[in-house]
């Protein structure tokens, strides 16, 4: 994930700015900078790679200033370049930005339409240049970042300071988090506050929607409908772990809260906006030439490889071998020449999958690896390595990690699809539009929290619980059984909706609740008819749907949750989201240790 810091105070700021960049190093990146405001002008140090490159260039260009802000960056939107790094600038404001703007290509068609010049290939500048078109026709700085704030669709938080007012930095967020600290003559902003920790340990959380106006006296909070509004200031202490939480209850909630931005993050680095096309790694290999895939995971990564059996088989009509790490090598699997095997992996040090990745490259392989460790043993084991900048996932049960393999496997179908010949440039630009809804529809389901959170007591108190669903929403069945049996210790079970019949029915009574994931769409009457079976034998239902689901099914059901209308490509994405919040509120219902459940681990490292 990328990073921001911004400090406005009475001393010189860079130093400190990159020193608070080093704490944040944990994020990854391959580009940062630095802007402050001297003398009524903006001034900035950027560079590719690491931090010492930056560190160079302060070393030959030092950078006065009293305001500045600050920023590591993936290369996800735009390649690695100096131009492309953070801070962005024009003659009257820099800034830096996490997440993604997902309308930045008619906002930016419009801005060029005035004649407007962009120097990167980032959505990021486009923020730049309408707060600095409204600056430069005398409209303050506070009320030109209110107006342009509710042209930003996406997920984001944003660090502004401005040429003409040196006692101003403004900041925002909406999906992506956001700290303000407290010193004394000075006041901070940083993504979290491990990157204000040598600043201060007093700080207060953004809460979602917020922005604030921070001067050297202290900062201004203004909710989303621009009420002033006050955030509690708290003791962020010396542990890593408090800080690392933030405002939330555990690692896990905080985790499930962040896809939003990780998601959006993740397909910035596959897929090409201004060309609509999806964009990988360069493999080793021909992809074209693929002839057969296998794909090898454990747990969750598992599942993520169940939705993408769907993928490739559909849109690239490959056909698609799908094993379990710690079975593959002992059932002498036949690997044809011409095959790519394919290993997901949150760590990518899974013992029983590290093994199986070595066991078939030594059948003459390819091989592909989905990580969220590109330094790990499988990445460097791989022909093709495909990150997923989830950023550290601290909770054992795996949630934004899941979600960031699925929009990575998503974009792999749809390369691998076109390389084949079976994907047209329109199908491509249908997938990339797609693809670019999944943030604001992930923030949309975790409005959801709330009435999940109200019902959990209803699942708390069960023996067990059944999941069920069809297509691509079978493997989120088995996902939502497998994190409430995780974090909740309850004994549940996925289905494939059709399969009730044939055995699993006989379990079903009243004290057995049935959750139901069943998205408008092809298979929406044939899951309904499963769950109408259900009911008939007194199973108390939950419906997972969107508003015309819940409406054609939704009566008689002991409880509803309403999830945005979304094309079925992003759905296993989206519907992630309520059987994680279920899980984690039933857990906390129980009062089970969420982020740590017994004889769980977060990597598996023996076999």
């Amino acid at each position: 994930m990328c990073g921001i810091v911004g400090i406005i105070g009475g001393e010189e700021v860079s130093e400190r700015l990159f020193d608070a960049l080093k704490r944040l190093e944990y994020r990854g990146y391959d580009s940062a900078g630095i802007a402050t405001i001297h003398d009524g002008a903006i001034e900035r140090r950027r560079a590719e790679g690491k931090l010492a490159n930056l560190g160079r260039e302060l070393r030959d260009e030092p950078l006065p200033g009293t305001v500045g802000i600050a920023h590591t960056r993936w290369a996800t939107h735009g390649a690695p370049t100096t131009s492309n790094a953070h801070p962005h600038a024009t003659g009257e404001v820099a800034l830096v930005h996490n997440g993604i703007i997902e309308n930045f290509k008619p906002l930016r068609d419009a801005l060029l339409a005035k004649g407007r010049h962009f120097d990167s290939q980032t959505d990021t500048e486009v923020v730049a240049h309408l707060v600095s078109e409204k600056v430069e026709a005398g409209v303050d700085p506070v009320t030109a970042v209110r107006e342009v704030l509710p042209a930003l669709h996406g997920a984001f938080a944003l660090a502004i300071v401005f040429r003409r007012h040196p006692e101003l930095l403004i900041g925002a967020r909406l999906g992506s988090p956001l700290v303000v600290g407290y010193g004394e003559g000075e006041t901070y902003l940083g993504s979290d506050a491990l990157a204000l920790a040598p600043l201060t340990r007093r700080i207060s959380y953004l809460e979602e929607g917020d922005w604030v106006v921070l001067t050297r006296e202290g900062a201004q909070v203004y909710d989303r409908e621009n009420n002033p509004v006050t955030r509690p200031i708290v003791d962020s202490g010396v542990s890593g772990q408090l800080i690392d939480k933030g405002n939330h209850r555990h690692f896990m909630q905080k985790e499930i809260y962040e896809q939003p931005v990780v998601v959006a993050q993740t397909l910035r680095s596959y897929l090409s906006r201004i060309d609509a096309r999806v964009s990988l790694p360069i493999p080793e290999f021909d992809l074209g030439a693929i002839r057969r895939v296998t794909i090898v995971a454990c747990g969750t990564s598992y599942y993520a490889g169940m939705v993408a059996k769907y993928w490739f088989e559909q849109f690239a009509r490959v056909p698609v071998d799908l094993d379990f790490a710690s079975e593959f090598r002992y059932r002498a699997p036949v690997m044809e020449d011409g095959g790519l095997a394919l290993f997901i992996s949150q760590s990518g040090e899974t013992a029983d999958t590290l093994a199986a990745l070595r066991h078939a490259r030594g059948e003459g392989q390819k091989i592909a690896v989905v990580v969220n460790v590109p330094s790990s043993t499988m990445a460097r084991e791989s022909d093709l390595l495909l990150p997923t900048h989830a950023g550290p996932e601290i909770g054992v049960a795996s949630t934004k990690a899941f979600a960031c393999q699925l929009a990575v496997l998503a974009a792999l179908a749809a390369n691998l699809a076109r390389a084949k010949g079976r994907l047209s440039p329109e199908e491509e630009r249908d997938i990339v539009r797609h693809l670019e809804e999944t943030p604001a529809a992930l923030n949309a389901a975790l409005a959801n929290d709330p009435a999940i959170e109200a019902m959990a007591h209803v699942i708390a108190g069960a023996r067990d619980v059944l999941y069920l669903g069809r297509g691509t929403d079978y493997p989120l069945a088995l996902e939502g059984a497998l994190k409430l049996k995780e974090i909740s210790y309850i004994h549940a079970e996925g289905y494939a909706a059709g399969e009730m019949k044939h055995g699993p029915i006989a379990l079903i009574d009243e004290n057995v609740p049935v959750i139901v994931i069943a998205p408008s769409g092809p298979l929406f009457e044939k899951t309904v008819s499963n769950m109408q079976e259900v009911q008939a034998r007194g199973g108390k239902v939950v419906l997972i749907s969107d508003a015309e689901g819940i409406a054609q099914a939704g009566e008689g059901c002991l409880a509803t949750i309403e999830m945005p209308k979304v094309h079925p490509l992003i759905a296993p994405l989206v519907y992630a989201v309520p059987v994680q919040l279920l899980a984690y509120h039933v857990a906390v219902a129980k009062g089970t240790d969420v982020d740590q459940p017994r004889n769980l681990a977060k990597s598996v490292t023996v076999e």
